[in-house]
């Protein structure tokens, strides 16, 4: 068929969306769909329409009924000092966002940290959880289930990792049980990837085993308690993804020439603000805005989007200390890859490739990049409260 008598099908209600990637390529299947909505609702797409990465591939991995491609302004901010473990030099952060002041904000804290001798940032663990939740006859069915698991643990590790050459089931904890649910959440190590796919290939194995030889029956390969995608104060405790810390000792000279204020009013914001102004609203996030330097860098790198929500969890600590400020942020629940999914797209390689940290082994230095660049745009915002200065640096740089 040609793209027009296509298209005609689409309108007539003859053919379905994703039915147009059997008759042609992956790249004239976005074409069709784009003019199909362009003729159906009489626009025109044409920004969508340009772009660069593979379609075909794209379309095979990453994306399904493509019509193109969402474009966001990227910036850079930098250089930015690391003293990690994995990291241990300057990085300049590709962020991109549609939130003016945002790297502004970001390149600030980055000045401020680098002119104090840099941060220091450690992986403190690096896991990828999936808990499946288990339908049982009673409580008491329940317990028996909680005890198969723990005493076949060894055999359960062996089936898990049969299905990977990467991850590592690391432990069954907790085992949570209400009344003839139960709910074992699987821990694993994953390597480079995120690895979702790959612990919920593996724990589907054990399920399998689960049905064989007991009366559990598995409701849900993930029954809530993964948390995935989701705030959960099991993720702040237990950790996922990988769980980094970050903090700088900034000397008293430093904080009135970079920030324009004092440890001391540094230290009173952030308890009033992001300690207990959270406990007042109830919040699992007490910080400023992790997230704003999550979502700009987990865009420009290819990670899972939807992830800004478990990357926005965490406590930020400011301390006077005789003038200079003791400032940290933690992150204990940051799933990020350097291979796989997203990260494979031709716009995001290249943002991984500015921060060098694209491909295999690189994973636990770009988490260390990420807590840095958090604490570099969490530093710069709560110096900007204590200064007085969060309005009008917004409204100087145009942004109502």
């Amino acid at each position: 068929m040609s793209s027009e008598e296509i298209i005609d099908k689409l309108l007539n209600g003859e053919m379905k969306l994703y039915q147009v990637d059997n008759e042609v390529s992956a790249k004239e299947a976005a074409d069709i769909r784009r003019k199909f909505l362009e003729k159906k609702y009489s626009i025109k797409l044409d920004n969508i329409s340009n772009y660069s990465l593979d379609m075909q591939r794209a379309s095979a991995r990453n994306i399904e009924n493509s019509i193109g491609v969402l474009q966001l302004p990227m910036g850079i901010a930098g250089p930015l000092k690391i003293n990690g473990q994995f990291c241990k030099r300057e990085v300049f952060v590709p962020l991109a966002t549609s939130e003016g002041a945002l790297v502004a904000s970001i390149n600030r804290g980055a000045s401020t940290i680098t002119a104090s001798g840099g941060v220091n940032a450690r992986v403190i663990s690096d896991i990828m959880t999936r808990a499946p939740v288990i339908k049982c006859g009673s409580a008491i069915e329940s317990l028996e289930i909680k005890q198969w698991f723990i005493d076949n643990f060894t055999e359960l590790k062996e089936v898990a990792e049969s299905t990977t050459s990467h991850g590592k089931l690391l432990k069954i904890d907790p085992i949570l049980i209400a009344g003839s649910y139960v709910y074992p959440r699987f821990v694993y190590s994953t390597g480079d990837s995120m690895g979702m796919n790959m612990v919920t290939i593996a724990t589907e194995k054990i399920l399998d085993k689960l049905s064989s030889e007991t009366n559990g029956r598995h409701i849900a390969l993930s029954g809530n308690v993964c948390v995935d995608k989701k705030a959960a104060a099991i993720n702040i405790i237990e950790g996922r993804g990988k769980s980094v810390v970050a903090d700088i000792l900034i000397p008293e000279d430093i904080v009135l020439k970079k920030l324009k204020t004092t440890a001391e009013a540094i230290e009173e914001v952030n308890i009033a603000k992001n300690l207990i102004g959270s406990a007042v609203a109830g919040s699992t996030a007490y910080n400023a805005h992790y997230a704003n330097m999550v979502a700009a860098i987990f865009l420009a790198t290819g990670q899972d989007a939807a992830h800004v929500v478990e990357g926005s969890l965490g406590i930020t600590t400011a301390e006077n200390r005789d003038g200079d400020l003791y400032f940290s942020v933690n992150l204990p629940d940051l799933p990020v890859a350097t291979v796989g999914g997203g990260t494979s797209l031709e716009v995001a390689n290249e943002g991984l490739n500015i921060l060098g940290v694209a491909g295999s082994n690189k994973a636990r230095e770009f988490a260390e990049i990420v807590a840095s660049t958090v604490l570099a745009g969490e530093l710069s915002l709560v110096g900007a409260l204590a200064a007085g200065h969060l309005a009008r640096a917004h409204k100087e740089l145009g942004r109502g």
